[in-house]
């Protein structure tokens, strides 16, 4: 089928080029408050960790005191027994410390895990909720990036980036509050520095926060080629592309360590700059301190309680620039994935939807358009009716359209124009899941999940008994099969895709799970054309089976298949051309399905 130019929502590319041209605090602020969403759930945890957090830092700041006055009382004034009692308060607060601080890790370690669980779950969720229009147009490399790559740059940052940033920010919240008790003078001149260092860490910071994303968005390149070549394997090696493959995805990693490289660079730019401004305070403190030691401002021991602060400032302020660089790559991650959970689902059940009810399976098509773009119309004005319990084919050249109009019953896609009725009843105001509950698809490439035998004929009706699978087994020819061919029955793993067994075992197995479902309407998607004579006549007789009772519509391009049909609709150019019954048809000497039916038996 021709695909246009596809119309209606962003692709991913779209949404990272539109998020990266955002305004800086806006951004911080929104993805912030989305993440904050999803960790409000654990609010007590996070009031215990806040806790722990504070404490354990807080009592960091003990340190400078005691060597104030270990230096004036005890090496100067020569206080021993004061040199014993400071030595156990030390044990004392560092070991509350050690208490507190496992307390803190230990729970934002849960808090952060349980945080990234909901968020992939949602975005799990959200990505089942789209339409085939969505992965269409979407790769698949991609999709799995922002669930894979992205969310785990995410946890990172929750788990140990933020936990770390509060931490430094205390620390030096607690540590300046010190310095101006000690000398308010000598700490007004240090802070003149902080503008500059609060500049260069968000000037650098948004610069790697977009560099970051490219190598995001490489990796996402790089995930999509191993992803084709993984599910193409048979492809690559037939044509012996190895080299070609190894060389294209190495194309993409070197993208990756270009980028990765770059942000390499900005990093390693800003620890040191942040480092060296850092210890200018240092500097500036010695210098001035000693001249307030020797004016009498300041005693030696607070002047090296008041060079201990300023370290304890000055680790964290250079160790803050890399936290602050990595939550800014995180940020960027965080902005992808709610992109991908703002993109609207295309097909959803209306708010006021109703459950469609058990149906006979009447189908009528009332002048239906559809397009996958407004340049290139797929189905024009096709309009027909489809009587319950009866078998409709349809034939035609390949693009006239006879899977687009299928995929509009289950709503895939839905109507441009017009509308499509089942025993009366619009699909677009019926619940998604009501109406596809009562509709089997049988397709021409049969997609088995990687699980038992049993497993997969379950997947059409979970509830199922193990008799019921079996009895969908036998109607579908495949018992016989599974139980003298297959090493372990039932229980047999079918490999990725069902690659461990035969096309027509594979297309068996996908017919007795359309026989557990037990539904109304049927589509068979040319579930014949790729098989051996034996094992399309057993398919064959499986349909028959999967057919019985109830409204089929039958794709094939083998017209020997469809001879029996109630009413076979003949498709062109998106339109129906002709319609009738086998012998209908064949007598319109002039008309598209004798001149088909004459080709193909001509050649046999």
């Amino acid at each position: 089928m021709a695909f246009g130019r596809r119309r209606g929502g962003r692709n991913i590319r779209s949404q990272e080029e539109d998020a990266e041209k955002g305004k800086l605090n806006r951004e911080y602020l929104a993805s912030f408050g989305r993440i904050w969403f999803y960790v409000q759930a654990n609010r007590g945890w996070l009031i215990i960790w806040g806790i722990g957090l504070i404490l354990s830092s807080l009592m960091g700041l003990v340190l400078p005191v005691v060597v104030q006055t270990l230096v004036d009382d005890v090496l100067i004034n020569g206080a021993e027994l004061q040199l014993m009692r400071l030595g156990f308060g030390l044990i004392g607060v560092f070991a509350l410390q050690a208490v507190f601080s496992f307390i803190h890790q230990i729970v934002i370690a849960y808090v952060g895990e349980s945080t990234i669980a909901a968020i992939r779950v949602a975005v799990y969720a959200h990505l089942q909720k789209m339409s085939l229009r969505f992965f269409a147009d979407n790769r698949t490399g991609a999709i799995i990036s922002r669930v894979t790559n992205d969310v785990t740059l995410l946890q990172e940052s929750i788990i140990n980036t933020l936990s770390t940033i509060l931490r430094q920010v205390i620390i030096l919240i607690g540590a300046a509050v010190m310095l101006f008790i000690l000398n308010w003078r000598l700490t007004l001149v240090i802070l003149t520095g902080v503008p500059i260092i609060t500049f260069v860490i968000i000037t650098l910071g948004r610069q790697i926060r977009n560099a970051q994303s490219k190598v995001q968005d490489s990796l996402a390149e790089a995930a999509n080629v191993l992803e084709e070549t993984v599910s193409g394997v048979r492809i690559v090696k037939s044509f012996a592309r190895e080299p070609y493959e190894v060389g294209r995805f190495s194309d993409r990693i070197d993208q990756t360590l270009q980028a990765a490289m770059r942000t390499a660079w900005l990093r390693a730019i800003l620890s040191p700059t942040i480092g060296f401004l850092a210890f200018m305070s240092i500097t500036l403190t010695l210098w001035f301190g000693s001249s307030e030691v020797l004016n009498g401002n300041l005693t030696v021991g607070e002047l090296v309680s008041y060079l201990v602060y300023t370290m304890m400032i000055a680790a964290p302020i250079g160790s803050l620039a890399n936290s602050f660089a990595q939550f800014q790559s995180a940020l960027g991650a965080a902005e992808r994935i709610f992109g991908l959970l703002d993109t609207p689902a295309e097909i959803e059940s209306k708010p006021n939807a109703a459950p469609l009810p058990e149906v006979v399976g009447a189908v009528s098509f009332e002048q239906v358009d559809f397009d996958y773009s407004a340049e290139v119309a797929i189905l024009k004005d096709v309009s027909f009716k489809a009587e319950a319990g009866s078998v409709i084919a349809l034939v035609g050249p390949s693009g006239a359209g006879k899977s687009t109009l299928v995929n509009l019953i289950p709503r895939f896609y839905d109507v441009a124009q017009g509308a499509l009725l089942i025993d009366g009843h619009d699909v677009r105001d019926v619940t998604v899941e009501s109406l596809r509950q009562q509709i089997g698809i049988v397709p021409q490439e049969t997609l088995l999940f990687s699980d038992s035998v049993r497993s997969n004929i379950r997947y059409g009706r979970l509830d199922a008994t193990d008799e019921e699978i079996m009895a969908a087994a036998e109607a579908a020819n495949a018992h016989e099969f599974i139980m003298n061919d297959l090493p372990n029955g039932y229980e047999t793993l079918v490999g990725e895709r069902g690659v461990k067994l035969s096309g027509g075992q594979r297309q068996r197995v996908s017919i007795a799970r359309a026989i557990l479902k037990d539904p109304r309407i049927l589509i068979l998607d040319e579930a014949t054309s790729s098989l051996d004579s034996e094992s399309e006549h057993l398919v064959q007789e499986a349909l028959e089976n999967l057919m019985g009772g109830r409204t089929s519509f039958v794709i094939a391009h083998r017209l020997s298949t469809i001879q029996n049909a109630d009413w076979i609709l003949v498709l062109e150019e998106g339109r129906i051309v002709e319609q009738g019954t086998h012998q209908d048809l064949l007598k319109q000497s002039s008309g598209l399905y004798k001149r088909l039916h004459d080709m193909q038996f001509s050649r046999q």
